[in-house]
């Protein structure tokens, strides 16, 4: 068996191989009350059908306000948990783990969805909009300007996240996500051009990331012994300043994050503030390659990953422990099965779904 799609065991769950779905954010929750719908049974259900390994749903407001749009999907009640456990036993019984990425997306919150056919920027307040938060009052270019948070409200976060970690695990999630990438409420903390803080939630490192110790630790006790915990960062702000974040920050977050028991560590980038960032193969993977180097944490990497060889070669090379296909997956949900086969594996050693079988690559 290729290392691609040989099993892996984290913590306690055996995932079938190592390729993985990362969260992409849908915006298909139509009726703006957070509760998935048919759209995710079929999307998260094809992937699993396409022979991901490990799923990971969309980015999942903690809280209304935490959405990025009004149609993002939520874990903040009852109604929620019945919803996202149709998905994942419908997901489980096609052989394939899934996991829930928790967010809240501070001041990129309360935008139109990022679909063809909406206006871009934030949402009007009487169009269902609403104030947004971040840890200091300043705004993403294009949106609207932030609420700073209060002390108390800070203070407040990691119960939030605990609160839906649990939901998380009451609606059958096998793993759990926390997103401190991308720009989004957690990342804003992390970052010096985000963050402007003085009150021990700002300022040196060791304030900044303050708040994503306290949110792990709280999900963490929340969570089951045995269920893994991930967290996504981005491993650089892309601005060559001294007053951002970067790679050399990211490794010493993660090392903090291994020794609090993070189990897998997910290497993405950018996001914060619009700039250049060098797009192109292996942009990412060597930020990913670089804190699995020096943290010896489980470490996922994502960034223009298409092609089987390609992925195949990181593990290989001992760069990462898993690879993540996200747009590539979109166009193509069986990519894990066509990768397989591009590697030799045989029709035999594939697994297929049953009712998929015939249309195997030969």
């Amino acid at each position: 068996m290729h290392p691609l799609f040989a099993p892996v065991t984290v913590r306690d769950l055996e995932i079938p191989n190592r390729v993985w779905l990362p969260p992409m954010c849908q915006y298909q929750v139509d009726s703006r009350d957070g509760i998935v719908n048919d759209w995710h049974l079929m999307h998260y259900g094809s992937m699993a059908a396409g022979g991901f390994g490990l799923v990971i749903a969309e980015a999942t407001a903690i809280c209304p306000e935490g959405r990025i749009s009004d149609r993002d999907a939520g874990l903040w009640n009852h109604e929620h948990i019945l919803a996202w456990r149709r998905v994942t036993e419908f997901v489980q019984s096609l052989g394939a783990r899934i996991g829930v990425q928790l967010a809240h997306a501070g001041r990129k919150a309360g935008t139109h969805p990022w679909l063809p056919g909406f206006p871009e920027g934030s949402l009007a307040l009487d169009d269902g909009g609403w104030r947004t938060v971040a840890p200091s009052a300043v705004a993403m270019p294009g949106l609207a300007e932030p609420r700073e948070l209060s002390h108390e409200e800070i203070l407040a976060l990691p119960v939030q996240f605990a609160e839906a970690a649990r939901r998380a695990v009451a609606a059958g999630f096998d793993a759990v996500e926390i997103h401190a990438a991308h720009g989004y409420l957690l990342h804003e903390f992390l970052s010096p051009l985000s963050n402007l803080r003085i009150d021990g939630y700002g300022g040196q490192f060791g304030d900044r990331v303050r708040i994503v110790l306290e949110v792990v630790d709280a999900v963490r006790e929340a969570l089951p012994d045995g269920m893994p915990l991930i967290v996504r960062v981005s491993a650089t702000d892309w601005v060559d300043d001294r007053a951002s974040w970067d790679l050399a920050q990211t490794v010493s977050l993660s090392q903090l994050l291994r020794d609090r028991g993070v189990d897998v560590i997910s290497v993405s980038s950018g996001g914060l503030v619009p700039t250049e960032i060098p797009v192109a193969p292996n942009y990412q993977t060597d930020l990913a390659a670089a804190i699995r180097k020096e943290t010896g944490m489980f470490t996922a990497g994502v960034g223009l990953i298409t092609d089987a060889k390609q992925a195949a070669g990181y593990l290989e090379r001992g760069e990462l422990d898993a690879v993540l296909i996200g747009r590539a997956a979109l166009r193509d949900p069986h990519w894990p099965q066509r990768a397989a086969h591009e590697l030799g594996l045989t029709r035999e050693e594939i697994d297929y779904s049953p009712s998929y079988y015939r249309g195997a690559w030969r």
